[in-house]
């Protein structure tokens, strides 16, 4: 499989057409989103609790297979000089073992400040503490999968 990373594009990896699903890998969850099939938006859809990779391999696949995805797009968190450092790396780890399990391409979208950026989007919502800690994860795996959608359309209206 094609590896994928900020400066290499995303649309030499994924299919034209089709459901993407967008994750945000954290160390206790994984938020994840799911894309419409031409890939117009990108809506949050649950936060699994990270367990052990088998289970959390599974769990991933199996929603891969209710939203018939046909490509994944993962979240690497790059540091703010846009080197790796040990989660992009463990990221990638992750990615390699869960590529082994599955024939859907996965590709990398550059998450730095993806959080962030939707923390402070319900800040700005005055959303509560509790209601915040409960979807933060999905929405920025929504917010992963919305800026690769965009990337998408824009190369290939090219």
């Amino acid at each position: 499989m094609p590896e994928t990373t900020p400066e290499n594009d995303i649309a030499s990896i994924l299919p034209n057409v089709g459901r993407l699903l967008g994750l945000d890998l954290g160390t206790k969850t994984i938020g994840v989103a799911v894309s419409d099939s031409l890939h117009m938006s990108a809506t949050p859809v649950e936060t699994i609790a990270r367990k052990k990779f088998t289970k959390d391999a599974e769990a991933l696949l199996a929603l891969a297979a209710k939203h018939d995805a046909v490509g994944i797009v993962l979240g690497l968190p790059l540091n703010m000089d846009g080197t790796e450092g040990p989660r992009a790396q463990s990221t990638r780890a992750f990615a390699r073992n869960l590529q082994r399990l599955t024939d859907l391409p996965i590709a990398y979208w550059d998450e730095r400040l993806s959080t962030h950026a939707v923390t402070r989007t319900m800040l700005e919502a005055d959303m509560s503490r509790a209601r915040r800690a409960e979807i933060v994860d999905k929405l920025a795996a929504s917010y992963i999968l919305q800026g690769a959608l965009d990337r998408l359309r824009s190369h290939r209206a090219s």
